[in-house]
């Protein structure tokens, strides 16, 4: 009997799960169309429903006219149930969000350094976590499911080309992720490589809700990949799948060639254009710096952005050589026009590229522009708590205290 309670627990968590997941990918939906989508008689499909309203996780919305019968209420999820925060470490900012259970942005932090002091980075941490945990307070209803980091497993790595201080790596190496921003924050702390946090945030939060398998590959001050395979984000055995920066490509013929060859991030990255910018008399400080109107038409920026689109075909050739893909989703932390911009001559490009013995993918714009690091951290705990797998049973009392009871699937810290 105890084994059939523990199975009937199980289902039931699923159930629930797969329910909001639908309800989050369709924005609103009956309970005949979770029934259907779940394979539930009506009657277990409205005990779902009825407790997932009862819990606070959805809200009834409306009613469905048009069909033979009476109308169908309406469920949608409540924003304000779940919040989650995300903390994006990166080369050369930190920048700290806080999203609710639709993926709305409700707090943002940023602040830029010249490399990622482990020190400072979690005194600029722990002041953003105070002030929104104070946010949360004032919300009744509200609660944390967690907190994400998002941080590249070689923080320290390319410190010539950035010049970071030598020991900035084995700094961050003896640094524990998991308690950097509070060692008694009640909550579970998940860790990912900035790129495939990414490509989640894209998959939980962005139009990649409609894809099954994509690549997503995210220019910041270096660049990255992140692979989703039939609906999950796939990160490999150690954690670092999809690294496109190191990905050989073809010799700039802009820029000096690297000793030990080009790879893609020499070419397909925010560094490389601040430094292209410098080498022809336009010194820029940061990339948000590009918004003026007056670096738009730069003719160095419109150089960059065909080598940088050249570079960025090659690796997409490579890619759909290896994987079958449906899209490749590209985001950066350039301001839109240019990011447009670069998206229109990566598209026009592709097209005219060798194509023969492969499917090639669509090629689509991100939805979070130079936010898409930080939200997809802030992905991390909403995605661990919506997982069919996870132990916390929604309806069944407080979801952060079960989510405090609950075990983190962190990766480890020494990758970083």
């Amino acid at each position: 009997m105890a084994g059939k309670s523990t199975n009937a627990m199980k289902q039931r968590r699923s159930n629930e799960r797969i329910a909001l997941a639908h309800i989050r990918q369709n924005g609103k939906a009956s309970k005949a169309d979770i029934a259907r989508m779940a394979d539930l008689t009506p009657a277990g499909a409205g005990l779902i429903v009825d407790a997932l309203e009862s819990a606070g996780f959805i809200n009834t919305v409306g009613k469905r006219f048009g069909r033979r019968g009476s109308p169908s209420v309406l469920y949608a999820l409540n924003a304000d149930r779940l919040f989650s925060i995300g903390f994006k470490i990166g080369r050369l900012t930190l920048e700290t969000i806080m999203v609710d259970f639709v993926g709305r942005e409700r707090a943002r932090q940023e602040h830029d350094y010249s490399w990622p002091d482990p020190a400072f980075v979690r005194r600029a941490g722990i002041e953003a976590l105070e002030k929104f945990r104070q946010q949360i307070e004032q919300c009744r209803a509200t609660e944390l499911s967690g907190i994400g980091i998002a941080v590249p497993y070689f923080l320290g790595g390319w410190g010539g080309e950035l010049r970071f201080p030598d020991d900035l790596g084995s700094r961050w190496a003896a640094t524990d992720l998991h308690t950097l921003f509070a060692d008694d924050v009640g909550l579970p702390v998940y860790v990912e490589n900035d790129a495939s946090a990414a490509a989640l945030g894209e998959l939980v939060f962005g139009d990649g809700a409609c894809l099954r398998d994509f690549m997503h590959i995210s220019i910041d001050t270096l660049v990255g990949g992140g692979l989703v395979q039939d609906g999950k984000l796939q990160t490999g055995p150690h954690g670092n799948g999809a690294a496109l920066g190191p990905l050989p490509v073809s010799p700039s013929a802009i820029s000096p060639i690297p000793a030990g060859g080009t790879r893609l991030l020499h070419r397909a990255s925010a560094f490389t254009l601040l430094e292209h910018l410098r080498r022809h008399g336009h010194p820029v400080g940061r990339i948000q710096d590009l918004e003026l109107e007056t670096h738009h038409e730069l003719p160095a920026v419109a150089v960059w952005l065909e080598d940088c689109a050249e570079a960025l075909v090659e690796a997409i050739v490579a890619i759909a050589s290896v994987v079958d893909i449906e899209a490749v989703v590209l985001d950066s932390v350039l301001p839109g026009t240019l990011n447009n911009r670069l998206l229109n001559l990566v598209q026009t490009r592709f097209a005219r590229a060798p194509l023969a013995g492969i499917v090639p993918p669509a090629i689509i714009g991100g939805s979070f522009g130079a936010r898409t690091a930080s939200v997809g951290a802030a992905a991390l705990p909403l995605s661990a708590f919506l997982d069919e797998s996870s132990p916390v049973h929604l309806t069944a009392g407080k979801a952060m205290s079960a989510l405090n009871r609950s075990t983190s699937r962190a990766r480890p810290n020494e990758r970083a």
